[in-house]
């Protein structure tokens, strides 16, 4: 059998699905919009008369463009979101479904399915970045000052990183047979410790010491430095190294992870179980 036709087969599957009922598409153009809006015009209330305080946000931020800032830091936590609730919790629904037994029946390698569903949705992510940067331009003025390909590479070396958190992620919510409190714990860590909203320099010692141990936040700063101040490859040197070697090391952990799920699941016969 061909490696690759039960990747291309769950591709297939779930976009079928999408297409069937494409209400998503609504949400796609909606959260652009809304999900930065209050982030955004607190931000403008924090920054005080005639923008009194945005020099201290420059200190700490290096830059006054708190909306680009923001932009960029929710539309990757968006990315997160999105991975977390559909890639992550994908094996999970096939088994409330009932159909994850029958699958794991064929003869194929089990990571394959997982495989389809990540590439799924990084389609179905790439589809919401490009509607988020048009509606940025449309409703929020976003500027892009710097490289946009260094700004997508950036992008294409974060994502060994981000699947490989979404392999451990769907591995675990298998086990666990929980998605929802683990979304909300993994993305509130993320939301809290990456700086999706405010600079890391705001954060305490030891949670800033945490923070650099976490590749969204070097995807983000990599992103903030190029998109809204222009830097280049050689100003992002250090957050480029860590992402490489931290999508590779999460890439690795996320395979062995679901192996060892699926060699205990085989064990004790729980992937019927509800």
């Amino acid at each position: 059998m061909n490696t690759f036709a039960p990747i291309f087969a769950v591709v297939k599957k779930e976009w079928k699905i999408m297409l069937r009922y494409p209400s998503w598409f609504i949400a796609l153009l909606i959260w652009p919009i809304i999900f930065p809006f209050g982030y955004l015009f607190t931000a403008k209330a924090l920054s005080g008369v005639e923008a009194s305080s945005l020099a201290q946000f420059q200190t700490v931020a290096g830059t006054t463009d708190y909306t680009t800032y923001m932009l960029i830091g929710t539309t990757v936590w968006m990315w997160i979101n999105t991975m977390l609730w559909s890639f992550g919790s994908s094996l999970r629904m096939e088994q409330m479904r009932g159909t994850l037994e029958s699958n794991w029946l064929c003869p194929i390698p089990k990571i394959s399915i997982l495989i389809g569903y990540s590439i799924s949705q990084l389609l179905s992510s790439i589809i919401y970045m490009i509607a988020s940067i048009i509606e940025f331009k449309i409703f929020y003025n976003f500027k892009f000052i710097g490289n946009p390909l260094l700004a997508l590479f950036i992008i294409l070396i974060s994502i060994p990183a981000v699947y490989g958190i979404g392999f451990i992620f769907a591995s675990l919510v298998l086990w666990a047979k929980e998605a929802n409190s683990m979304v909300f714990l993994v993305r509130g860590i993320m939301t809290i410790f990456c700086g999706i909203t405010y600079p890391l320099a705001v954060l305490p010692n030891w949670m800033r010491k945490v923070s650099e141990f976490i590749p969204v936040t070097h995807s983000i700063n990599a992103l903030r430095s190029v998109i809204a101040s222009g830097a280049t490859l050689g100003d992002i040197t250090k957050e480029i190294n860590f992402l490489i070697v931290s999508g590779i090391i999460l890439m690795i952990l996320g395979i062995l992870s679901f192996f060892y799920t699926q060699k205990k699941a085989k064990t004790i016969g729980s992937l019927g179980h509800y």
